[in-house]
C-alpha cells in the first residue's frame, strides 16, 4: 500500500448537548487538557495523546442532513455502540476523580481476565466511558 494511503487515527468525535460543558467535565473528570474550544462552543478538543477528543452538538445540519441524526440511549440501561476508553496506571485513583467530578459510576474498578483492571462510568450525556490500566503484552512460556 502506498504510504500516502495509511491513515491515522486522528479522531475521536462525541456528540453531546453542550459542549463547553462536555469539555471542562472531561478535563476535570478524566484529567485532559483543554486544546480548543471555538468561539461558537459548536467544536472543543482535549489533549488525549496521538489521537484527539472532540466534541460537537447532538444535532447540527452539517452531519445531520449529511449521515442522518444522532441516537442518543433511552435510560441508564441502553448504551451507544463506541464507547471511550481512557488508560491510567492507576486507575482506582483515576476512577475516584472521575465520580467526585460528576461521573455516574457503573461499575468500579477490577481485574480481568486478559490482564487488565477496568472500570465504568457515564458521563454527563450518558455516555459509557471506561477506564482502564494499560494492558502487558502476552507472556511467552
Amino acid at each position: 500500500m502506498a504510504s500516502n494511503l495509511r491513515p491515522a487515527f486522528a479522531y475521536t468525535v462525541v456528540y453531546v448537548k453542550d459542549v463547553a460543558k462536555s469539555v471542562d467535565f472531561y478535563a476535570k473528570a478524566f484529567g485532559h487538557n483543554v486544546r480548543r474550544l471555538d468561539e461558537s462552543n459548536r467544536w472543543g478538543e482535549l489533549e488525549s495523546g496521538q489521537t484527539t477528543v472532540a466534541f460537537t452538538p447532538l444535532h447540527q445540519h452539517e452531519t445531520d442532513d449529511l449521515t442522518g441524526s444522532v441516537q442518543s440511549p433511552s435510560s441508564g440501561s441502553v448504551r451507544q455502540a463506541v464507547e471511550v476508553c481512557f488508560a491510567y496506571p492507576d486507575v482506582d485513583a483515576a476512577y475516584k476523580r472521575a465520580v467526585e467530578n460528576g461521573a455516574v459510576a457503573v461499575s468500579e474498578p477490577e481485574e480481568k481476565e486478559w490482564g487488565q483492571k477496568v472500570g465504568y462510568v457515564r458521563d454527563i450525556d450518558g455516555i459509557v466511558v471506561r477506564m482502564g490500566s494499560y494492558v502487558d503484552p502476552p507472556k511467552h512460556s
